[in-house]
């Protein structure tokens, strides 16, 4: 089973405007149209089975309706399921994620960024602690936003303090441990248990006009944080629309890896994270 963790697909009454938003200020271009027909057509051209969607809720007032649209999403679909969103400023947080659990969600989705809290504040410490408990798997942005140039909520370092405070949970750092900080994430992070995803920094994004294209991991930088941390806490990613799910899913297949390691990191590790059958 081939698997991308770190998706995205907008409801069509706003996805136009999402994605002219969001590629205005992060000056890159998508390469789908952000639904989820998008997403599904852009699959089956890599040959993918399953893609994991990440909502995020940018005010309190949005994570009850958000997720009740992913559990639409995970009714309905077969090939893309949908993860839950959660807010640190939230006031019934624990009873939300509970309400996940019961429906089945394998995790959720954070955004510090966009969130604009430390991933390290007490705000997100005890809903991290609460989705510990529950065994919900927790995928945070991690690292710089091209969006938000210079602005880090999620730094390797906060994210140590994180497993310092919460212990052993299944904690996803997106963008390969921090984007465009990937020798701090493996000072930081190697060896403490979390899992690292290669959304947005293995293949290549495709600047707007006149804009500099965003920087990616080479290849030796990759493969040393992959025997870094262990290919069994790489998880394949692309963060489509913002990256090619083929370009990526051919990127990572390009690298030296072993077998056994790219197919651990393909899916077998998603698979096994989440407990998926299908």
């Amino acid at each position: 089973m081939v698997i991308d963790i770190h998706t995205h697909a907008f409801p069509e009454r706003i996805v136009s405007s999402t994605l002219k938003k969001l590629s205005g200020d992060g000056h890159i271009l998508p390469f789908t149209d952000g639904t989820a027909e998008g997403l599904r057509s852009s699959m089956k051209e890599a040959g993918l089975d399953l893609s994991i969607v990440l909502p995020v809720a940018t005010s309190p007032g949005q994570v009850v309706k958000v997720n009740d649209k992913a559990l639409r999403t995970n009714e309905e679909e077969s090939d893309i399921l949908s993860f839950g969103c959660i807010h640190p400023e939230f006031e019934d947080y624990a009873a939300e994620l509970r309400r996940l659990k019961e429906h089945g969600f394998r995790g959720i989705k954070i955004h510090p960024v966009y969130q604009e809290t430390d991933i390290d504040d007490v705000k997100f410490l005890r809903i991290l602690y609460e989705a510990a408990s529950l065994d919900l798997a927790v995928i945070t942005h991690g690292g710089l936003d091209i969006g938000f140039p210079g602005v880090v909520h999620c730094s390797p370092a906060m994210c140590r303090h994180v497993t310092e405070e919460i212990g052993s949970f299944t904690f996803i750092v997106a963008h390969m441990g921090g984007w465009n900080e990937w020798e701090d994430a493996l000072e930081e992070l190697a060896g403490r248990g979390v899992y690292l995803d290669t959304a947005f920094s293995i293949g290549r994004a495709i600047p707007t006009e006149g804009s500099i294209p965003p920087p990616m991991l080479d290849e030796e930088m990759f493969l040393k944080m992959v025997r870094g941390f262990g290919a069994d806490h790489i998880l394949f990613g692309s963060d489509s629309p913002w990256s090619s799910q083929k370009e990526s899913l051919e990127t990572l297949r390009n690298m030296h890896l072993t077998e056994p390691e790219l197919q651990a990191i393909e899916g077998e590790n998603a698979a096994r994270l989440l407990k998926l059958t299908r």
